[in-house]
């Protein structure tokens, strides 16, 4: 029997982020649970890529978990820093693999709101915007949403686009004149994709101990189930225990937060 605890919703979040990352690429990282899915990533099975920061932060040395993108460690003897503006340019001319961003919201067609919770007439939370959200899910081929699944995260439709997914679902993104867009949503619950043909968001397989069910409970519209859901397996002992004492040892992204 093992001695190593079971991974928690935070930790089987970031493996399974680790997991979308294959070795040579180029990963935009954002803030959060992608910044320790990505340098899971590059201590276990993608040791060869480069990490790009937000910030401008380009491959910094191995150092502390950052506490932001915008974090001094996200600099550590870095090849190279380049200003924000030019780290998005990197996505643009196409000097990124696969970008990794977050959102207060997410709806059915991968729209991303980080602006505004209600309306402008009856606002209910002003959020920080868009920062590099925009260009990011505008901008890049490989796009992967992260977030916490909830019902009132996970609207029908967002309250604000922020960021552009599908947006009305079949080929509008296309018909904005927008590339690629998102080709996932990673939550604690599993990983989604979108159904090519209605861009509709779609179950693709679901962490230990989930359901379709719960899936459905913690999201405000109703999901694309395909005929067989697939369960995907959990970290070896191995790989949590590079996360527990390597990744994020003081638990900065990974540890639960008490009541």
């Amino acid at each position: 029997m093992s001695k190593v605890a079971p991974p928690n919703p935070l930790e089987m979040l970031a493996y399974n982020i680790a997991q979308m990352i294959e070795d040579d690429q180029i990963v935009y990282v954002g803030t959060g649970l992608p910044m320790v899915g990505a340098i899971l990533a590059k201590k276990t099975h993608a040791p060869n890529i480069t990490l790009v920061y937000e910030s401008g932060g380009q491959d910094p040395l191995e150092g502390q978990m950052p506490w932001s993108v915008g974090c001094p460690f996200t600099y550590r003897k870095s090849p190279a820093v380049l200003e924000m503006a030019v780290s998005f340019g990197q996505c643009a001319i196409g000097y990124v693999d696969i970008a990794f961003q977050g959102g207060a919201q997410i709806d059915m067609y991968g729209n991303v709101n980080t602006s505004v919770i209600g309306s402008y007439e009856n606002l209910k939370s002003i959020l920080p915007g868009s920062g590099g959200g925009n260009d990011i899910g505008s901008l890049t081929q490989k796009s992967v949403l992260v977030g916490l699944q909830t019902p009132d995260r996970f609207p029908a439709r967002v309250d604000f686009i922020t960021t552009p997914g599908y947006l009305d679902g079949g080929d509008s993104r296309e018909k904005a004149g927008l590339m690629g867009g998102p080709i996932a949503v990673v939550t604690q619950v599993g990983i989604y994709d979108f159904e090519p043909v209605t861009k509709r968001m779609r179950i693709k397989a679901l962490n230990p101990g989930m359901s379709v069910e719960i899936a459905q409970a913690c999201t405000g519209f109703e999901l694309l189930v395909p005929d067989e859901v697939p369960f995907i397996e959990p970290p070896s002992d191995e790989v949590l225990e590079i996360l527990r004492k390597e990744v994020d040892p003081r638990g900065v992204f990974i540890k639960m937060p008490a009541r």
